[in-house]
C-alpha cells in the first residue's frame, strides 16, 4: 500500500490531530500502507522531432530484448498534449529486483548493441519516476484492444494521500460511474516530483472521450466531486497516448 510522502517525524504528533479544512474535518494520518514491495517505474523520453519515426520503429523491432528482463506494463507515444514524447511503465517486485534487472541489461550485448547504441542519439532527454498504485486501485486492462489512452498528471498540494486521498478517490469514481471511460491505474510518486498523481484512462477513440467528457461536465455528481478534489490541486496536464505494437496494453 502507499507510503506517506511528506509525513515525517516532526509531524508525527500532528497525525493525531484533526485539521480544519474547507469542509468536514480530516485527520492527518498516514492511512493504509502497501503490503508488498511492488512499484512502477515511469519513464518519459523526449525524442528529437526528426527522429521520432525511426525511434518507434526501433522500439517495435528490438524491444523484445528489453522485455526479456522485466515486465513492461505499457509503451505509448504522445499524440495530443505533448509532442515527440514516449511513455513506458515497468513493474518491479522491489528495489533489489530493479537493481538486478539494470545489471543484467548492462551486460546484455543484444540490448546494448542493437538498441541502446542506436537509440541514444535519437533521444533529447530522459526522465524517470518511481510510483506506487494508490491503495484503492488495482492495475486494470481495457475492455478490448484498440482505442486510445489518456495520461493525466495531477500536482497535488503537499501532505500526501492522507490529506487529499479521499477527495481525489471520489473524483475518480465519479468519472468512472459515468461509464464513458475505463480506469487503468492511479499512480502516486515516491521518487521524482513528490505529491504527483498520474491517472491512466482508456477510451475507444478521441471523439468518444470528448463526448464523454462533455456529458460528465453536465453531471452534477461529477461536478460536485471534482469541485471538492480541486481544493488540493496545484496543476494538471493531460496527454493523449497511442500504444505501440510492443505494448502489452493496446
Amino acid at each position: 500500500m502507499l507510503p506517506p510522502v511528506l509525513l515525517r517525524r516532526p509531524l508525527a504528533a500532528a497525525a493525531r490531530l484533526a485539521l480544519p479544512l474547507a469542509g468536514p474535518q480530516v485527520r492527518l494520518t498516514t492511512g493504509p500502507r502497501q503490503n508488498n514491495g511492488i512499484f512502477y517505474e515511469i519513464r518519459t523520453y523526449d525524442i528529437k522531432p526528426a527522429k521520432m519515426k525511426e525511434f518507434l520503429e526501433m522500439v517495435n523491432k528490438y524491444f523484445h530484448f528489453r522485455t526479456a528482463h522485466s515486465e513492461l506494463v505499457g509503451f505509448w507515444y504522445s499524440e495530443l498534449g505533448a509532442m515527440n514524447k514516449v511513455f513506458h511503465i515497468w513493474k518491479y517486485d522491489n528495489f533489489a529486483h530493479r537493481t538486478a534487472v539494470r545489471h543484467a541489461l548492462a551486460n546484455d550485448k543484444d540490448w546494448q548493441g542493437k538498441f541502446i547504441s542506436a537509440a541514444l542519439p535519437l533521444i533529447e532527454k530522459q526522465h524517470n519516476e518511481v510510483a506506487y498504485l494508490v491503495p484503492w486501485c488495482q492495475l486494470g486492462k481495457p475492455p478490448k484492444e484498440g482505442g486510445v489512452y489518456e495520461w493525466v498528471t495531477f500536482q497535488m498540494k503537499p501532505g500526501g494521500p492522507a490529506l487529499w486521498g479521499e477527495a481525489f478517490r471520489a473524483a475518480i469514481n465519479a468519472h468512472i460511474n459515468t461509464g464513458y471511460t475505463s480506469l487503468i491505474g492511479v499512480f502516486h510518486t515516491e521518487y521524482g516530483l513528490l505529491n504527483t498523481v498520474h491517472v491512466l484512462w482508456w477510451n475507444e477513440s478521441p471523439d468518444h472521450r470528448a463526448a464523454g467528457r462533455h456529458s460528465a461536465h453536465e453531471d452534477a455528481r461529477v461536478v460536485a466531486a471534482v469541485r471538492d478534489s480541486v481544493r488540493f490541486l496545484e496543476s494538471q496536464q493531460n496527454v493523449l497516448l497511442i500504444p505501440l505494437q510492443c505494448s502489452p496494453l493496446k
